[in-house]
């Protein structure tokens, strides 16, 4: 695994429990603590480790205004009943959409893998649906102007046909 993937990979772990075990200010002081020692454990590199980190620090100063875009793509879900792997995937790929000069692409790809890996057989699709959505406003082009092979019967992106 590329070295940046393994680091999304690790921030949407640490995004997960994060969300998984909320606590007091004091164990979120602590967290900290143990979020950069989680880190370092997993990555070594610093350049990796500094990633990681911005990702999920920016995924939960951001976390508000990510929500709401992610509603606002999403179709008969909200995100707060999103399954737990997919709201990770979905907070940390709009974090880079929207905040970082990460290509599009990349940030959207990354993001199906880790569904593959993570989600269920369905959160690959959901995730790309969301995320084409948030990318093609994004970029300006209107997800109706998308070429019909690329939108399911709902907008979203279709999946890639069976070989």
């Amino acid at each position: 695994m590329p070295s940046r993937s393994r680091a999304r990979e690790v921030a949407v772990q640490s995004l997960y429990q994060i969300e998984a075990n909320p606590g007091t200010e004091q164990e979120l002081q602590e967290r900290a603590v143990h979020l950069e020692r989680f880190l370092k454990g997993r990555l070594r590199a610093a350049s990796l480790v500094n990633f990681a980190r911005a990702l999920v620090e920016g995924v939960r100063a951001e976390q508000a205004a990510l929500d709401t875009e992610l509603d606002a793509r999403s179709q008969n879900w909200r995100v707060s009943r999103m399954a737990a792997t997919d709201r990770a995937i979905l907070r940390m790929a709009a974090f880079e959409l929207l905040h970082t000069d990460v290509p599009g692409p990349v940030a959207v790809d990354e993001a199906i893998e880790l569904a593959r890996r993570y989600g269920t057989e369905a959160s690959p699709r959901f995730v790309a649906g969301i995320l084409g959505r948030l990318l093609a406003e994004r970029d300006g082009v209107p997800v109706a102007e998308l070429p019909a092979a690329e939108q399911g019967p709902d907008h979203t992106p279709a999946a890639p046909p069976a070989s």
